[in-house]
């Protein structure tokens, strides 16, 4: 399936920095950072990731903005 893989995808093809990562039980986790309007366009297809993908939950905590990220990464 490589959810993290599609999800940096999309996030370098809108213009969303941050990172993403599988965690030990499966799910995957991640920081968006962006224009607010960029940032919800790729929560909103996270909700519905890749095709391959089966998306049960997702839980979004809003933050304040802090510039951390320069590009998108897979983290390991």
């Amino acid at each position: 399936m490589n959810f993290r893989y599609y999800t940096r995808r999309e996030a370098l093809r809108i213009n969303v920095s941050g990172w993403v990562c599988n965690l030990s039980d499966g799910s995957v986790a991640g920081v968006f950072e962006g224009e607010e309007e960029d940032v919800e366009t790729l929560i909103r297809w996270c909700r519905q990731g890749p095709d391959s993908a089966q998306v049960t939950e997702l839980i979004v905590q809003p933050e304040e903005y802090r510039g951390e990220f320069q590009s998108f990464s897979i983290r390991f």
